[in-house]
C-alpha cells in the first residue's frame, strides 16, 4: 500500500502538538535556527484552537524550548497584505503573555517568530529572509555589543540578539533543487514529498510518522476534506485573478475605444477580437 505524506500546516494543527512526535518539529527548528532545539512543551496559542471555519486560513503553534525561548511557528496560504504587522503583533503578544506582571526585565523571553507562506509576500528573489535587530553607532557604525555581565547572563554577544527574530519562509518561490538540509525541509513544505537520501534532522520521523495510514478513520476524513478545501480556494483564487484582468482588459480597450484609437491597434494591445470590441459599448 502506498504510503502519502501528510501536509505539514495539517500536521502541525493536529498532529505535532503531540510530545511524542516533537522531534518532527525539533528537527525543522533546528535546521533552520542553526541550533540544536528541544521543545519543553506546547503553549497555548490563538491558532490551538481549531473551528470548523479554519478551512484554510492561518495555523499557528506555540512551543517552549529547553533553554525557554518561545518559538512562533506560523503557516498561511492567503494573501494578507498587513501580514508583516501581524508577525510583529504576535511577537510582541508573546513577550508580554509570558511575562508576569512585578517580574524582573531579565525575565523577558527570546522569540522566534517563524512564518511559512504560500503566497508571495514583499518583494525579494529569494525564499528565506532572516530579520534580526542591529544596534549600529552613527558616528561608528559599530554594533554595540553587551556587557560581559550581560553576555555571561544572557548567553548572547549583542544587544540585537536579545530582540524577536523573524523568520519568512517563501515556500512557493522555492525552485524545488535542494542544495542543503533547510532545503530539504522546504522541498517537504512544498510539495508534501522528502525527496530519496535526505539528510535533514527530523524527516525520517516525518516518513515514520506523518503517512496517511498511520490516520485514524476519522482524522483520515478530516484530513481528506482539508485537501479539498485547498483545492477549492485556489479554485475561487485564480477564478477571481482570472476574472480581474479580464475587467482590466476590458476596461483599457473601453478607454481606447473612447479615445478613438484604431481598431487594429486594440486588437495588438489587449488581444481582444473585432466582435468583442464592437461589442463594447461607445
Amino acid at each position: 500500500m502506498l504510503k502519502l505524506l501528510i501536509s505539514f500546516d495539517w500536521a502541525v494543527k493536529r498532529l505535532l502538538r503531540n510530545k511524542a512526535n516533537f522531534g518532527i518539529l525539533e528537527g525543522f527548528l533546528s535546521e533552520l535556527l542553526r541550533q540544536d532545539i528541544k521543545i519543553d512543551r506546547i503553549l497555548e496559542s490563538e491558532g490551538n484552537q481549531q473551528h470548523e471555519s479554519d478551512k484554510f486560513n492561518r495555523v499557528d503553534i506555540l512551543a517552549e524550548d529547553s533553554r525557554k525561548q518561545l518559538i512562533i511557528i506560523e503557516l498561511q496560504n492567503n494573501r494578507e497584505v498587513d501580514y508583516f504587522q501581524r508577525m510583529l503583533f504576535g511577537a510582541s503578544k508573546a513577550v508580554t503573555e509570558y511575562i508576569n506582571l512585578g517580574d524582573e526585565y531579565l525575565k523577558v523571553r527570546k522569540v522566534y517568530s517563524i512564518n511559512i507562506v504560500y503566497f508571495d509576500l514583499g518583494q525579494g528573489n529569494d525564499y528565506v529572509y532572516h530579520g534580526v535587530t542591529h544596534f549600529t553607532g552613527l558616528h561608528t557604525h559599530e554594533e554595540l555589543m553587551l556587557s560581559l555581565r550581560q553576555q555571561q547572563l544572557f548567553m548572547r554577544q549583542t544587544a540585537g540578539a536579545l530582540f524577536p527574530e523573524y523568520y519568512v519562509i517563501k515556500v512557493n518561490q522555492f525552485n524545488d533543487i535542494a542544495k542543503d538540509t533547510l532545503d530539504e525541509w522546504i522541498f517537504y513544505l512544498k510539495n508534501g514529498d522528502i525527496k530519496e537520501g535526505s539528510r535533514a534532522k527530523g524527516l525520517a520521523e516525518v516518513r515514520e510518522k506523518l503517512t496517511t495510514d498511520r490516520l485514524n478513520k476519522e482524522d483520515k476524513a478530516t484530513y481528506l476534506r482539508h485537501l479539498d478545501n485547498l483545492s477549492n480556494q485556489k479554485s475561487v483564487i485564480f477564478t477571481a485573478k482570472d476574472d480581474g484582468i479580464a475587467e482590466g482588459i476590458l476596461s483599457v480597450a473601453r478607454k481606447m475605444k473612447a479615445n478613438g484609437e484604431p481598431v487594429e491597434k486594440i486588437i495588438a494591445f489587449t488581444g481582444l477580437s473585432k466582435e468583442q470590441i464592437a461589442d463594447i459599448p461607445d
